[in-house]
């Protein structure tokens, strides 16, 4: 073996790699919903380009994409389904939170989801290991 090639289980497989993904974009939204109360409602800044819907359906379709491969892939990896359920309940709370105005049950419910996914994709690493 090459003295710069690392073992296979020391280096950070795909799944791990958007598992750590998954926690970053739940960290993403969650400054972009503050900064948007913050912005909107303090200095009436910004809200033309940060209440867009188009922004919110994104990170939902992101959120869901990289849930569902890192945490299907860890389920099917170590049998456990409570990540996957935990996923399910937080993406099911960003989703709801496209149904509402503009708010404060908006910004709660997608804060809500992403906490929920972000402890969903944390559970799926320590299941993994």
């Amino acid at each position: 073996m090459p003295q710069n090639a690392l073992p296979p289980t020391s280096r950070p497989s795909l799944r791990r790699r958007l598992d750590h993904v998954g926690i970053g974009l739940a960290g993403l939204c969650a400054v972009h919903c503050l900064a948007t109360l913050v912005l909107v409602s303090a200095l009436g800044l910004g809200g033309h380009f940060l209440l867009q819907e188009n922004i919110h359906r994104i990170g939902l379709f992101l959120a869901l994409v990289v849930a569902a491969v890192a945490i299907g892939w860890g389920m099917l990896r170590h049998r456990r389904i409570l990540p996957f359920a935990i996923a399910s309940t937080g993406l099911g709370f960003m989703g709801w939170a496209l149904l509402v105005p503009h708010g404060a049950n908006e910004f709660l419910l997608t804060l809500l989801g992403v906490t929920i996914v972000s402890l969903a994709h944390f559970l799926n690493l320590r299941a993994a290991r």
